[in-house]
């Protein structure tokens, strides 16, 4: 089955699950600690999570992304619910199986709706990890969610060109000892040793 081919859906719900337990792991005093992601500390990186989840949305129902704030503040509900609140408005545009094979506009490019999805999959695990390594957490998700994951970028994601239009560094070597997800994060571009200086 090719990427193209493939329904990412799962993966994202499954993905989702693993960042909120993430999210719930957070102890208070970590807010504002610094993360593998230089430009968010953990409560930023949180928000931004969310945000991306509202971005997909958008470009889904055929609207702009970019007037959802790349961030959000931290609400008074709590994170774990905001998330999650942001995942249920997420999946009434997303449910509907004609949405894969719709053609969809986002900053970056026009392309089918599951590789809006994919992207959404992408950026739930990678900071996912982020956040994981930041509040000292468990940093890779299920081995099978992560390798499906990384199987599909590798394919999506081609290891060159980068930069530029394609809003990703450089692949990373992965360590000996990685796992699924951080050697997702390193195809992303992300170096994950030593990143807090």
């Amino acid at each position: 089955m090719t990427t193209m081919q493939t329904d990412p859906r799962p993966l994202f719900r499954d993905a989702l699950d693993w960042v909120a337990g993430l999210i719930d792991g957070v102890r208070p005093d970590q807010f504002t600690d610094p993360t593998p992601c230089p430009e968010f500390d953990v409560s930023s990186l949180i928000g931004h999570l969310v945000s991306t989840i509202d971005r997909g949305r958008v470009i889904g129902a055929g609207g702009d992304p970019l007037t959802v704030p790349e961030t959000v503040n931290e609400p008074e509900g709590g994170w774990v619910a905001t998330l999650r609140t942001s995942a249920d408005r997420y999946w009434e545009v997303w449910n509907d199986d004609a949405m894969l094979d719709t053609v969809v506009t986002a900053p970056w490019g026009t392309f089918p709706g599951r590789a809006s999805v994919l992207i959404a999959l992408n950026e739930a695990l990678v900071h996912g990890w982020d956040l994981a390594a930041a509040t000292g957490q468990p940093a890779e998700a299920d081995p099978a969610l992560a390798n499906a994951a990384l199987g599909i970028m590798q394919h999506a994601l081609p290891e060159t060109p980068r930069g530029g239009p394609v809003p990703f560094g450089p692949v990373v070597e992965s360590a000996p000892t990685a796992g699924a997800t951080e050697r997702l994060a390193n195809w992303s571009g992300r170096p994950t040793a030593p990143w807090k200086h």
